[in-house]
């Protein structure tokens, strides 16, 4: 029997990627899955990486099913938060519970000097990355705190939540202010015995970091960069000396910490990034 038998776990961007990797853990420990995903593009982003697509969805509830667990997929915007309400009460209605939160959809954007940043890319960053991580804890607040002593609420930060990196301005001013509301709602969920935290990866292999646009930014001295002529770059990032943290890593942080054996951790910041932070 897996450790989350008998539960129900909420994960936003679950298409493909970071999401549909936690979707698939937390199958694997027992959960059945409440999966939402936009599945379309956001204008800002489009120069940097393809947006995931109905057929990315689709293998995340293949994957999820055939671990004979069940799933409810549903197309939302974490920017809407009565789209995303009806599709947590939905999911809610269907598995009967919800009792793991895992807040994972975001986007990435960079490459410019902060005053040269967009107001278009700067307000779609804060948008889905900051008020859509409030808008998913406001969908399942009252599911949560109805299922008792024991949740989790779990939200995907960065090691841009501990760091300052240059030219990369709206996204690490996004992945720092999780980290504040992942400090409240860790006082305030405290009493109902339901713990709260942030995970921190770094330099994931996603499509939202492996592509050519993210290349660029650590080979400008060339045209056309590959991950080849990047790899290096991204290797000095940490002292394991590793381009890419595969997400099944991300993912087991996150299958520990909506378990029992984190009962009493809440309110930390779980780095999974080779020690990038402090580097």
């Amino acid at each position: 029997m897996g450790q989350l038998e008998g539960k129900v776990a909420l994960i936003t961007g679950a298409a493909r990627g970071q999401g549909r990797s936690h979707a698939v853990r937390l199958a694997q420990e027992g959960a059945d899955i409440i999966a939402v995903d936009f599945v379309q593009g956001v204008e800002s982003v489009a120069p940097f990486y393809p947006p995931a697509t109905e057929e990315d969805f689709a293998e995340t509830v293949r994957h999820v099913e055939a671990l004979d667990r069940r799933i409810v997929a549903s197309r939302a915007d974490v920017r809407d938060i009565d789209a995303l309400t009806r599709a947590v009460d939905d999911g809610v209605a269907q598995l009967g519970r919800l009792n793991v939160v895992v807040a994972n959809a975001g986007i990435f954007t960079f490459g410019d000097e902060t005053h040269r940043v967009s107001e278009q890319a700067w307000q779609e960053l804060m948008d889905i990355n900051v008020t859509g991580v409030w808008h998913t804890y406001k969908a399942s607040a009252e599911h949560l705190i109805a299922a008792g002593a024991g949740g989790s609420v779990i939200i995907i930060s960065s090691l841009a939540g501990f760091k300052g990196l240059a030219n990369v301005a709206a996204y690490t001013t996004t992945k720092h202010a999780v980290v504040g509301l992942m400090k409240v709602l860790a006082n305030e969920l405290g009493p109902h015995g339901i713990r709260v935290n942030t995970i921190h990866p770094n330099s994931i292999d996603t499509p939202m970091v492996k592509n050519e646009a993210t290349y660029r930014l650590f080979r400008p001295d060339l045209a056309e960069p590959t991950a080849e002529d990047a790899e290096p770059a991204f290797a000095g990032l940490n002292p394991f000396g590793k381009a890419w943290i595969e997400p099944i890593h991300v993912s087991n942080a996150v299958a520990w910490l909506a378990s029992d054996q984190a009962y009493y951790v809440s309110g930390g910041q779980i780095p999974v990034d080779g020690a990038a932070a402090v580097h």
